[in-house]
């Protein structure tokens, strides 16, 4: 059973929430994160992206960048840009996009559910990137930024979800990428054992987006209780931060495929292979979004294709077989195409769905890729599923979004 407790959030005070907050630290490179940041002493990529203070090029995994990190955090708690509540306390974290709002809550989950199998997973990870994430953890000994939750659906939660958001946020404010993004302190004794209590009979989490973070928490607090004479199971280490969500409050949207070249073939040759294993149809000029599973969308030479998988060339009864990235991957990008290795092959990259199928098309336009491919996106419940059945999503599956602020609250280690 999952187990889940409120902890001291360090946190900006409200009048500076929109200069401390940021992007999360994975969806933008340095060179962004130091445009962003700007002349703004306050933003939080000085501590998540703290190469931005040395010249451009500088090794964002040297150990003066990670000694950087530790300086800055220090200095924004010293200034009294980041400040710690008083006492454990929960919150209540929302996010609007297109205006639809999803309602988190934000607690300290535990090292050892992740590592016992409570806390699911549905991707694998890279150790590179684990070992960045570790040591940025371990440095400054406090979890900057969240991971991304969900739960199933539970009432007594969703009634205190409802019943706070109804008051006045702690913060409220819009980013400027159009995100709105509102916050609560769950300020109630018998809210915050309530929800400690209902988390403790959920057989299972799931991480919907931040397995490197998880990963790297866990690695962090393992290390933390073997090196601790002490050791409880009670201290602060032992637990990570993270905003757990309601499953059907989230969205998953498409993750799209591009190519560089047709594996030698003519278009018209790519097109009569396709006919072995879809029904394709030609849907003109105008941009064509797949309308449901099994049915993709295809841009090449100017024009937009239907592929709809025929029956008999996938398994719905294998929770991975099912998938449409994997029916692409195996039935498209491996047979025809030549493409093995989707974390590897250089001949293939990937399109966020909140890009829109529009930056498909510009992509093949420009001559810079030959073709391009629309996926359905993945549902809560097959996500579940999969992680249920202990099997890994294939690579680039799951895109979520809106993403988490970073900068709303921090965990310390201590």
């Amino acid at each position: 059973m999952a187990k889940v407790k409120p902890f001291r959030g360090i946190r900006p005070p409200k009048e500076l929430i929109e200069k401390v907050a940021s992007r999360p630290y994975d969806v933008l490179n340095s060179d962004e994160a130091r445009a962003e940041a700007g002349d703004n002493e306050m933003s939080l990529y000085h501590i998540i992206k703290p190469e931005i203070d040395f010249p451009q090029g500088t090794d964002e995994h040297s150990p003066q960048v990670y000694d950087k990190a530790v300086e800055n955090f220090r200095r924004f708690r010293d200034k009294g840009w980041l400040v710690q509540d008083p006492r454990e306390r929960y919150y209540i974290y929302a996010q609007t996009m297109d205006g639809r709002t999803q309602y988190g809550i934000v607690v300290a989950a535990n090292v050892h559910d992740y590592v016992n199998g409570v806390i699911k997973k549905h991707e694998l990870t890279r150790r590179d990137k684990e070992d960045d994430r570790m040591l940025h953890v371990k440095v400054n000994n406090a979890n900057i930024e969240p991971v991304f939750l969900a739960f199933p659906d539970n009432a007594r939660l969703q009634k205190i979800i409802d019943t706070v958001s109804a008051g006045k946020p702690e913060y409220d404010f819009v980013a400027e990428d159009g995100f709105g993004h509102r916050f609560w302190i769950v300020d109630d004794p018998e809210m915050e054992a309530a929800i400690t209590e209902e988390f403790a009979r959920m057989p299972h989490l799931y991480i919907a987006d931040g397995h490197h973070r998880s990963a790297a928490a866990a690695r962090v607090g393992l290390e933390k209780a073997e090196s601790d004479p002490s050791h409880t199971g009670d201290e602060e280490y032992n637990y990570f931060m993270a905003v757990a969500f309601p499953a059907s409050h989230l969205r998953i949207i498409d993750y799209n495929r591009v190519v560089r070249d047709l594996n030698g073939l003519s278009a018209e040759e790519f097109l009569a292979r396709l006919e072995k294993d879809f029904i394709v149809k030609d849907m003109g000029t105008e941009i064509y979004h797949p309308d449901r599973l099994h049915n993709f969308s295809l841009y090449l030479g100017g024009r937009w294709y239907s592929l709809t998988a025929r029956e008999g060339r996938y398994n719905d009864a294998d929770p991975i077989g099912v998938l449409d990235v994997t029916i692409s991957s195996d039935l498209i990008l491996r047979d025809i195409l030549g493409i093995t290795d989707l974390r590897s092959d250089k001949r293939i990259d990937f399109v966020g769905g909140i890009r829109g199928l529009g930056e498909l098309k510009r992509r093949v336009d420009s001559g810079e890729m030959a073709m391009a491919l629309a996926l359905y996106p993945v549902s809560m419940k097959q996500l579940m599923d999969i992680a249920d059945t202990g099997n890994i999503m294939p690579p680039k599956t799951t895109w979520f979004e809106p993403k988490l602020r970073s900068g709303l609250v921090i965990h310390s280690l201590d």
